[in-house]
């Protein structure tokens, strides 16, 4: 599956305002992903956002518009959404999403 890479090219900049740094990309899961420090953050797959959440916050974050369950494995993943490309098409929007991906993945230890 490809990935959009207009978004891609808005994820880099908005990561990089809210980290401090560039990720590290990665091709998984048929897309695109953005990892911090060795841990996957967020990614694209089509024109979704693929959010990293965490199990805590994952029911709060599943209930907002836009937002489902990342089930492309027939299992839904828990801690992780998918976010419509609507819903991301504003930057604000998308930087509020990825705040939150970085939020729960600058808990994770580096690998």
């Amino acid at each position: 599956m490809a990935f959009d890479s207009d978004l891609a090219l808005r994820v880099r900049e908005a990561l990089l305002t809210i980290s401090g740094a560039l990720p590290d990309e990665k091709r998984m899961f048929g897309g695109l992903c953005f990892m911090i420090a060795g841990n996957m953050c967020c990614g694209i797959l089509g024109d979704r956002l693929m959010a990293r959440v965490g199990p805590d916050a994952y029911h709060a974050l599943l209930a907002k518009p836009g937002a489902g369950e990342m089930d492309f494995t027939g299992r839904p993943m828990k801690g992780m959404l998918m976010i419509d490309a609507d819903t991301v098409a504003d930057d604000k929007a998308l930087h509020d999403w990825l705040s939150h991906c970085f939020a729960f993945v600058r808990t994770l230890p580096p690998k």
